[in-house]
């Protein structure tokens, strides 16, 4: 199916407030715990197509387009849409602020491993990432009705809110930096055979790959040793050892070893952490696309910025380079086959699967937006999407007992190291079920990325395939129309039918859409293919023009006169848009050259009857 943001966001929007709206109150989800994560993802379904994309805007009752309204009308009329929206922050915030008045990032029963009820309290890199996003877009909303808006009681509650969002901003870049952990390895450590493994894709010995790699990585490496100082703790001698082997990226919370962060006066900057501080790759990428947010031009509109915000974005802005350059180049590591190339991904700890090879294709994704992607990257990039979306049954049917349905359904398990009480609980687990939606957002960022005629076809009829998927998967009863239902796709796998929505889930396909948009909005590929054929064409019909212009006299005022005004117009608009627009070049030259032919046939006809 086509991928059509527009259509398929306002049936998303039509869906979640029949799911959320019952005429008088929004209805969170009612979790038996505190859970900052759904809320945040629940509130983005709204929110973020509201701040991204103009005409899903709501802070202008003039602006707001007819379609948008329409589906909103249950909350209310034009301008009464942006008081709701102002509500809903207002909501948010109070159930996820303590009654100490400190944000609050529980993830609730999103802990897998029957939790206690302390284990629910704890925080996780996912809550801070998501919250993260909140409060950008909800600070972006405030600030755009806050122009609108006259002074007065309104405008206290703005203002009020304003301060209560930058607050929780701070506190979840504060998580984000604590939770960045850098570990290191010694070559001949099972962890060290583990990434060198990986890694040599040409059977060379290892040392000659460690060599190598520590070339590779060491400016990544000096960097971590001189840069990467604000809230860590004193790293380990051995990463100034280059005999070492390293990764860096964030693990699923605060690390035990994080150091303070002074100048914050939240208490999530200076209580301890839990986790243990090895970097995950989940929680690395999920961290990463918060970021992206953070350090996206349009952030830098907003001004408003604290020094110690400066200095927190800052800090996030040189991890989420480092990360992404060290992860980037581990992907395409050596010469020949890429390491990315060989599926599954392995990690340091031994474990291999699928999805890890999703993660580190995400990463390499964001690396080659940052810098400038050639077309064989993103050539080899769409054969290893091709391959992910066959082995993860997205293009390929699943087979009874198929491994490959445990991506979806229940997903993958990544144990919570450093979770467990000192009672002896257990080791919580995160489940990750987004195979799917992770996959289509890759694919569309590399659709925006690619400059190749027959990659980018490739790409999109990816995308369009995955979200055939995704479609088999809406669900069919209770939150109709949200996501997720994978027994729509594997219910002969014994995939039991949801009729719950799946925040994460759904609020995953509200980003594939909007990175859509984006896509879509930006100026066509300029292809040198096309732009040969459409300058050819150009400077022939030019040719043919000044040959039939020869025949016509000066005084002439006859309708061939006139057409051949109108071809002149014609070849001065295409030989304008050459430059940046070859295929609006191309169709000038073409209905130039048309009329000249008939212009042609006109004379010959003539020519005959005399």
């Amino acid at each position: 199916m086509r991928i059509q943001p527009r259509e398929q966001l306002l049936d998303l929007w039509r869906a979640l407030l029949a799911a959320c709206w019952d005429g008088r109150r929004w209805c969170w989800n009612e979790q038996t715990a505190p859970n900052s994560l759904s809320d945040s993802e629940q509130l983005l379904c709204l929110l973020y197509p509201a701040t991204e994309i103009d005409v899903f805007a709501l802070d202008d009752p003039d602006r707001i387009q007819d379609d948008v309204a329409e589906v909103l009308a249950p909350i209310g009329r034009r301008n009464q849409l942006a008081g709701f929206v102002v509500s809903l922050l207002a909501q948010y915030l109070d159930r996820n602020t303590d009654e100490h008045g400190e944000p609050m990032f529980a993830a609730g029963d999103y802990l897998r491993g029957e939790p206690t009820d302390a284990q629910r309290r704890i925080e996780v890199v996912s809550s801070y990432a998501v919250s993260l996003t909140v409060c950008l877009t909800g600070l972006r909303f405030l600030q755009a009705c806050r122009v609108r808006t006259r002074h007065g009681e309104l405008t206290d509650r703005i203002d009020a809110l304003s301060a209560r969002l930058s607050a929780r901003l701070t506190a979840a870049m504060t998580g984000l930096i604590r939770s960045f952990v850098v570990t290191t390895a010694p070559p001949d450590s099972p962890a060290g055979h583990a990434i060198l493994g990986m890694l040599n894709q040409s059977g060379q010995p290892d040392r000659v790959i460690h060599d190598d790699l520590r070339r590779s990585l060491e400016r990544v490496r000096t960097l971590l040793l001189n840069d990467v100082i604000l809230g860590r703790a004193a790293l380990s001698v051995e990463l100034d050892d280059d005999s070492m082997l390293f990764e860096c990226g964030w693990s699923w919370g605060i690390a035990h070893t994080a150091g303070e962060i002074d100048g914050v006066d939240a208490r999530i900057a200076h209580r301890g952490g839990i986790a243990d501080p090895r970097p995950h790759l989940y929680f690395t990428v999920i961290a990463l696309d918060a970021i992206n947010d953070l350090v996206a031009p349009r952030t830098g509109e907003l001004g408003g910025f604290d020094e110690r915000q400066i200095r927190l974005a800052q800090a996030l802005r040189l991890r989420w380079e480092l990360a992404q350059r060290y992860w980037s180049t581990l992907a395409r590591f050596g010469v020949g086959s890429w390491p990315l190339e060989d599926i599954p991904w392995r990690t340091s700890d031994g474990s291999a699967s699928d999805y890890f090879s999703l993660l580190v294709s995400a990463v390499l994704i964001q690396d080659l937006t940052a810098r400038t992607a050639a077309d064989d990257d993103l050539t080899r990039v769409a054969a290893i999407f091709e391959e992910l979306a066959a082995r993860g049954r997205i293009t390929r049917r699943a087979l009874l007992g198929d491994p490959a349905v445990g991506l979806h359904t229940p997903g993958l398990r990544l144990p919570l190291r450093g979770s467990e009480p000192t009672d002896d609980g257990p080791v919580l687990q995160w489940a990750v079920s987004d195979f799917a939606p992770m996959l289509l957002r890759q694919v569309l960022r590399a659709v925006g990325l690619s400059s190749n005629v027959e990659t980018r076809d490739t790409l999109m009829e990816l995308a369009k395939s995955v979200m055939d998927h995704l479609d088999r998967r809406i669900l069919r009863s209770g939150a109709t129309g949200l996501w997720d239902d994978p027994a729509g796709v594997f219910g002969d796998n014994g995939a039991p039918v949801a009729t719950e929505p799946s925040w994460s889930i759904t609020e995953r396909l509200v980003e594939c859409l909007i990175t859509a948009e984006r896509s879509y909005r930006q100026r066509p590929p300029q292809w040198p293919e096309l732009q040969r054929m459409a300058r050819n064409l150009l400077a022939i019909a030019d040719h043919r023009y000044d040959q039939t212009k020869l025949g016509v006299a000066l005084d002439d005022r006859s309708a061939k006169r006139l057409m051949l005004d109108r071809v002149e117009a014609r070849i001065d608009a295409a030989r304008q848009e050459a430059q940046h627009n070859p295929a609006t070049t191309l169709v000038h030259a073409i209905e130039a050259l048309r009329d000249l032919e008939q212009l042609s046939i006109a004379r010959r006809d003539a020519s005959r009857s005399t």
